[in-house]
């Protein structure tokens, strides 16, 4: 069986496409998300419904959370003045997004499950016990072991970081989905993870950014002008 895992959409309509035309080419047997889908991006909306007529099962992100429980960017905002500038756009781009999908798109993001388990791997969008905090690619085999071994499978697939790779530690594969949008890797194409019978690879898709970023500067979302920067530089910066 091929399964597909598609995260981090950030509401970037150009590069989902892109995806979802190399989905029709490896053409897994199931579909899902790993959350994230609409905040910090051009087209938050479209990207929503999309999942939705398509039927993709799939767990909340953080980002998610943050659009219909706001409080929630707060309780994790809890850092340095030198932060609050981020933290301060963030929130602006996060109302903006949140008044574009309107109360029953938010309702059915807030329905979203915390984890998807199967047999034999298991998915979270940042950890199984947070949204907001998950372990980088260089963490050792004893952090990954420790936050993901909960799950009780053999492999463990999360999002969230938007650095996709694979790693096997005791017992376990720990595997990162990467991102459709807004990669932190260097790498501007986008990513997604692909399971052919229990084996996961990252798969990249070329996109085109430029058209993404004409979406961006049309938009009207506050702050487009730092999106555009990260799609550019495949990288995070400050706003």
């Amino acid at each position: 069986m091929r399964i597909a895992i598609v995260s981090d959409i950030h509401g970037n309509r150009t590069a989902f496409e892109a995806v979802l035309a190399d989905l029709r080419e490896t053409a897994p047997d199931l579909i899902l998300h790993g959350g994230d889908l609409a905040d910090g991006g051009a087209s938050p909306v479209e990207i929503v419904d999309r999942i939705r007529d398509l039927g993709w099962q799939g767990v909340v992100g953080n980002t998610d959370e943050m659009l219909f429980r706001p409080e929630s960017l707060e309780e994790f905002a809890n850092n340095p003045p030198r932060m609050q500038p981020l933290f301060a756009a963030i929130r602006e781009m996060a109302a903006a997004t949140r008044e574009a999908l309107g109360e029953e798109r938010l309702a059915w993001l807030q329905a979203l499950p915390h984890k998807q388990i199967h047999d034999p791997w298991a998915l979270v969008h940042a950890s199984p016990d947070s949204l907001w905090r998950a372990p980088a690619p260089e963490a050792s085999d004893a952090e990954l072991e420790s936050v993901y071994g909960p799950l009780d499978r053999p492999i463990a697939i999360y999002a969230h970081i938007h650095r996709p790779f694979i790693r096997s530690v005791e017992g376990m594969i720990v595997a990162n989905t990467g991102s459709v949008s807004l990669s932190y890797d260097g790498d501007r194409r986008a990513a997604y993870l692909l399971l052919d019978e229990s084996k996961p690879a990252i798969r990249r898709v070329e996109y085109d950014v430029d058209k993404e970023l004409q979406a961006l500067s049309a938009c009207g979302l506050p702050h487009a002008e730092w999106i555009a920067k990260i799609l550019e530089s495949a990288s995070p910066q400050m706003p």
